[in-house]
């Protein structure tokens, strides 16, 4: 059987222990605190495996629904938007050391932006959110489309407009 890189839920049978991306926080999070959020439904965690070590986490990611006040958006953004504005928010992403710089990361970011234009089917969402930890994260997620406020590090927002070019299956002749 060849080797398949899957992303799924985080579930007890994945080794939440054994996985170190070099970041305490990062780290702790996903050990300790991630399976308890999702079973309370306050995030949703997904790991990046290798079916031929299923219990061994690449990477994961953690996705939750939030609220932005408009003057934390870019400012072209905060006219089109009511004072409050729902969206997702990626508040995690980490890659196992020894798998960083492999592109797995850009799989999970990816996948998020997927599962965001997904939701917002059926919810209403005005984008996804990211906050960069630092410079060089920002610069990451700006590649992708992120558009940030130039006096903030953190903060990221890519508008649902963004998103629906990149995923939009629709007819447009509907």
């Amino acid at each position: 059987m060849s080797s398949v890189l899957t992303i799924e839920a985080l579930t007890k049978v994945h080794d939440r222990n054994a996985f170190d991306c070099g970041d305490v926080a990062l780290n702790h999070f996903l050990q300790k605190i991630a399976r308890q959020h999702m079973d309370k439904g306050l995030s949703k965690t997904f790991v990046l495996i290798d079916t031929e070590q299923p219990t061994a986490i690449i990477a994961y990611m953690s996705l939750v629904v939030c609220e932005v006040l408009a003057d934390e958006i870019p400012h072209q953004w905060t006219k089109k938007y009511p004072n409050r504005i729902p969206a997702a928010k990626l508040a995690k992403l980490a890659v196992a050391q020894d798998q960083q710089r492999k592109g797995y990361g850009k799989l999970l970011l990816i996948d998020a932006m997927q599962k965001t234009f997904s939701v917002s089917q059926t919810m209403g969402l005005a984008g996804l959110f990211v906050d960069a930890k630092h410079q060089q994260a920002k610069v990451y997620y700006q590649q992708f489309g992120f558009l940030s406020l130039p006096e903030q590090l953190d903060n990221l927002f890519m508008p649902l407009s963004t998103l629906a070019k990149s995923f939009s299956t629709t007819n447009e002749h509907q």
